[in-house]
């Protein structure tokens, strides 16, 4: 089993034979993968530059001439996912690490989001203390800043990259032991549930029943990433079923907030008939930082400040109901067996009465458009008085959500 090391060998040989040796002195095997496309390094890689252009379908020759950095950046991303996918068909790659500035962790990327679940990925870059979803995705890449540059090995980067040798070299064992235990899992279907702080009560109520009845289930944030990745979990197959209580990131992406999943949330089910059931789950807010940093427009607004870095704002009739139809549309081009739980009692637990974000003509309007866009569609309505944490709305959510799965399995 092996390491798989990439990057521009061309302009940063002198890092990447660093960790290449120490990674070899803690007895790891490393492919080293050379992604540069500049020059000559003087590194001797195990894939040189001209076989990772060639698996992307071009050649290094090629992309000199042309003369276009984004255009080799992407075809040697491509080159190197191919690499990398081919080692890991092979059952060769235990671990993946990379070192690079903007242009080595594009790269890089590319090729540790597209390697499964649970291969450990590791990016030292200098992008890592900024924005890193474009770096991250969806997958469980993990970084670390370099804090100076990749230019170099020198009192402080020495320090940097013997810590990333050493915490790969730590997962890649872990992960081989793993493997190498062949621990057959527990052969439960996997579910997953959508969550917020103000709809713990009902997850975690879901939770433990949906347990109960045999299922193993994996719990996403809803706070953007959390909403994506669950989408890209439905969308490859992994899951038998989805319990989306906790839909709030329409409100987001609606409203303007910062937790938005993009407009694709809610539809990764429906598209691959996957049973769900769905709910309206602190669908009576949308999501800032800092107060301070709560735009303008909003001045007047009822606003909660959750804690010193998430202020929430409750959503209007107005924006209620447009959140309404969206979920509605989204959830009625549903190809598989779906149902629509409605908590008129609301929306999560500082929608209730006397709760600040206590408001029946918002919900109501919520409510309204999500069952007007439902209208003649097949998804089941079940619509209570109760509030979304309420232990039986919960546990009734996820009873219905298991009677869907198990229809969905014994029909033709």
């Amino acid at each position: 089993m092996a390491v798989m090391l990439f990057g521009s060998l061309d302009t940063k040989d002198r890092e990447y034979a660093f960790v290449r040796d120490l990674l070899v002195e803690q007895g790891l095997d490393v492919v080293l993968v050379d992604t540069g496309v500049l020059g000559t390094p003087a590194l001797t890689a195990d894939v040189t530059a001209d076989a990772v252009a060639e698996a992307a379908g071009t050649s290094l020759r090629a992309l000199r001439a042309r003369g276009e950095r984004g255009h080799a950046l992407t075809a040697m991303a491509a080159g190197a996912r191919a690499v990398a996918e081919d080692l890991y068909a092979r059952g060769r790659l235990s671990g993946a690490l990379a070192l690079g500035g903007s242009g080595g962790s594009s790269i890089a990327a590319t090729v540790l989001q597209a390697l499964p679940l649970g291969v450990p990925k590791l990016l030292v870059s200098t992008m890592a203390a900024g924005d890193v979803s474009a770096y991250v995705g969806t997958s469980d890449v993990t970084l670390m800043y370099s804090v100076v540059d990749v230019a170099g090995v020198n009192s402080v980067s020495r320090q940097v990259l013997a810590n990333a040798a050493g915490a790969i070299a730590g997962m890649a064992t872990a992960y081989d032991a793993r493997r190498a235990a062949a621990a057959a899992p527990e052969d439960k279907p996997l579910v997953a549930a959508t969550m917020f702080g103000v709809t713990t009560p009902a997850v975690d109520t879901a939770r433990r029943r949906l347990e109960q009845l045999g299922y193993e289930v994996l719990v996403f944030h809803a706070t953007g990433s959390g909403g994506r990745t669950m989408e890209s979990l439905v969308a490859d197959g992994h899951l038998a079923g989805v319990l989306d209580l906790t839909t709030t990131e329409i409100a987001d992406e609606v409203g303007g907030g910062v937790l938005s999943a993009g407009p694709d949330r809610l539809t990764a089910a429906a598209a691959a008939g996957v049973p769900q059931v769905v709910s309206l789950g602190a669908l009576d807010m949308v999501n800032f930082g800092p107060a301070s940093t709560v735009p303008q427009r909003f001045e007047g607004r009822t606003l909660l400040v959750h804690n010193e870095a998430v202020t929430l704002m409750r959503t209007n009739a107005a924006e209620c109901a447009e959140i309404g139809a969206v979920l509605g549309t989204k959830l009625a081009a549903s190809t598989g067996p779906a149902a629509l739980f409605v908590p008129r009692g609301g929306f999560s637990a500082v929608d209730a009465p006397d709760g600040p974000f206590w408001d029946p003509e918002a919900d109501a309007a919520c409510i309204g458009a999500a069952l007007d866009a439902l209208d003649g569609s097949a998804v089941e309505i079940v619509d209570t008085e109760r509030n979304v944490n309420d232990t039986e709305f919960a546990e009734s959510a996820a009873d219905r959500l298991h009677r869907l799965i198990q229809r969905e399995r014994h029909e033709p």
